[in-house]
């Protein structure tokens, strides 16, 4: 029960925040899930398939949500904030390092299956509209593991 008023207190803030990003336009992310590399032996299922959405409200800020098929063969859902503070433009690409805070649930492995904080270090490329986010996750049971989204900008 926590998880979304702490989620409501934070939007609210981020919301605050941008108002000072006047000249950047709001973007629209999605993305079909993510795919990952897990670093401990085990049965993981490394294609996570689902549908998730990411609102940058300033460039330094982000907002995520979603769902997808974990690696333990179960529905989680997430929301969070992913902080980007950083930016370099090697051939036109941006990359933006970061830090992503968020809520998942449906890792009956992990708090029983309900809601449960989590932070992991996560770098983005953009290139018109498409673009990728890379980060190192890591779960108490199941070890770390190299997360890769695909995405495409619709807004």
């Amino acid at each position: 029960m926590a998880a979304p008023r702490w989620l409501a207190l934070a939007t609210l803030v981020i919301f605050s925040a941008s108002a000072y990003a006047e000249d950047h336009a709001m973007q629209v992310w999605l993305n079909p899930g993510v795919l990952t590399h897990h670093f401990r032996e085990g049965d993981f299922r490394e294609d996570n398939y689902g549908i998730g959405a990411e609102v940058v409200i300033a460039p330094e800020h982000a907002l995520l949500a979603g769902t997808f098929i974990n690696s333990d063969r179960e529905r989680s859902r997430y929301a969070g904030y992913y902080w980007r503070p950083w930016e370099w433009k090697p051939g036109g690409v941006s990359v933006k390092p970061g830090l992503v805070v968020a809520f998942f649930d449906g890792y009956s492995n992990t708090n029983h299956g309900h809601w449960f904080p989590a932070a992991f270090p996560s770098v983005s490329a953009e290139y018109g509209i498409f673009g990728v986010n890379l980060a190192l996750v890591s779960n108490p049971k199941n070890g770390a593991a190299l997360a890769l989204q695909l995405k495409l900008q619709v807004w």
